[in-house]
């Protein structure tokens, strides 16, 4: 179980015991965003109601109240009593594209749907489960944290299980680039991922966690000063995109790869055998 007890000044994003601090509360959506998270509420009882949704949560930049106005996207996690059907996630895609349509405050919604018996399972306590309980904040239902354990930021198995797949993203992000996707929407997505990745490959030595991207960038940053530079330039391209094809290229075929290798060297691939739950 999370608990949010004193943070501890000396391991940002931890607790005086070394745990995660959950990030994230409805207390610090910003007033421009208040209305959005109220809608937001609104649309999920009306769609999916108490027979088939069990929790809803926020993440991302909104609950962190660091949300800007027209620029920042609305994250929602919605955990079903049931695996999602293909009419669930033709609701919940309706709803993400009817809340962009409503709130200019956003720059689009993206929205997971997943089951209860999935996220409190063993196979994803350490990657999906980590996410609901540390990085997600409640908004409807019972709080699953409630149902999950403690985590550290140098546990081993955390580290592997949530972005021990880079290697596996790759081909997707290149296939999105050959068939013409937006390169912003798509240099966004696959810099938020390689930041990210980059901070959990160090967060076990850093001993401390941060949502930020360029603080999390600095951070990797410390301990590859070679690689310092291409990973500011990922988190500048995660906030906003970019149409330069030459952004696109450093992530998909020189950070990307290098920084795949060198988590597989250090942590491990997504499971692999001996992971608990791993197939």
């Amino acid at each position: 179980m999370i608990e949010t007890g004193s943070p501890d000044r000396t391991r940002p994003g931890l607790d005086a015991d070394g745990a995660f601090l959950r990030e994230g509360s409805t207390e610090r959506v910003t007033a421009e965003f208040a209305p959005v998270v109220a809608g937001t509420v609104e649309a999920v009882r009306a769609v999916f109601g108490p027979d088939r949704l069990h929790s809803a949560y926020l993440y991302g930049s909104v609950p962190r109240g660091t949300a800007e106005p027209g620029r920042s996207d609305l994250d929602l996690l919605l955990a079903l009593r049931q695996p999602p059907t293909t009419a669930d996630r033709a609701d919940l895609d309706a709803l993400s594209a009817g809340l962009d349509a409503r709130f200019p405050q956003v720059d689009g919604v993206g929205a997971l749907l997943f089951d209860v018996e999935r996220l409190l399972g063993e196979a994803e306590r350490y990657d999906l489960g980590w996410f609901v309980a540390c990085l997600c904040t409640p908004l409807l239902g019972p709080d699953l944290a409630e149902r999950l354990p403690r985590y550290r930021p140098e546990d081993p198995l955390l580290a592997r299980e949530t972005n021990g797949d880079l290697a596996e993203r790759l081909p997707g992000w290149r296939g999105r680039a050959a068939a013409g996707e937006d390169p912003r929407r798509l240099t966004r997505a696959a810099a938020r991922q390689i930041v990210r990745t980059g901070l959990t490959l160090v967060m076990g030595r850093w001993r401390g966690w941060t949502s930020d991207l360029v603080r999390s960038a600095e951070v990797f940053g410390s301990y590859y000063p070679s690689h310092a530079d291409q990973m500011l330039t990922a988190a500048a391209a995660a906030r906003a995109g970019s149409a330069d094809p030459a952004v696109l290229t450093l992530l998909l075929d020189r950070l990307g790869p290098w920084l795949a290798a060198e988590y597989a060297r250090v942590h491990g691939v997504k499971g692999a055998p001996g992971v608990a739950g791993a197939a």
